[in-house]
């Protein structure tokens, strides 16, 4: 089959089919929500993740100062929570307020968990090195949780906790299988 050229800067949409996430932090009194597709497993033992955030971006400041973040894991019934977080900047206002979203405390760090999300990997930051034009934040699991009957045996997803993926814009796909607009 022929293949065709493909500008680099897109190369991501080609292998970023995970979920998409809400990544929560706070740093003193002010706090944030950030939707990220660009979310890795990065080391099993000890256990650590990496999200990459723009230096530009509200979050970006409350992690580097804190030095903690939660992963939380929406399901696909929040799709609009997770194009407003991912469309508003934190400067503007309480992403949580206007998401409709509940902070809860989490387990081990001072960043609120999202209520609504069915997962959550609460993460201190053990580096963060620059990479281009974002910063790899790479957070050690220091907690996490699920809620029970997320998963079958098998670790499969059971509805309704279809994950959200983003493919560009206001395009996803659930894991169900469906595509879905958020604007």
């Amino acid at each position: 089959m022929p293949k065709r050229a493909l500008d680099r800067a897109r190369m991501a949409r080609l292998i970023n089919h995970g979920p998409t996430v809400l990544a929560s932090c706070q740093d003193g009194e002010r706090r944030s929500i950030i939707t990220l597709a660009w979310v890795t497993p990065v080391s099993i033992d000890p256990p650590m993740l990496a999200i990459a955030i723009a230096p530009g971006r509200f979050s970006h400041g409350l992690i580097a100062g804190s030095r903690e973040f939660v992963v939380n894991v929406p399901p696909s019934r929040l799709l609009r929570a997770v194009w407003y977080c991912g469309t508003k900047s934190g400067r503007d206002g309480d992403k949580f307020d206007g998401a409709g979203l509940t902070a809860i405390p989490a387990k081990a760090v001072g960043a609120p968990l999202v209520k609504e999300c069915f997962a959550h990997v609460e993460c201190r930051v053990v580096k963060a090195p620059t990479a281009g034009d974002h910063t790899l934040f790479i957070g050690e699991a220091v907690a996490a949780s699920v809620e029970q009957g997320a998963f079958d045996r098998h670790l499969r997803l059971r509805q309704p906790y279809h994950t959200l993926h983003h493919l560009g814009g206001p395009q996803f796909f659930t894991s169900a299988g469906n595509r879905v607009t958020a604007a």
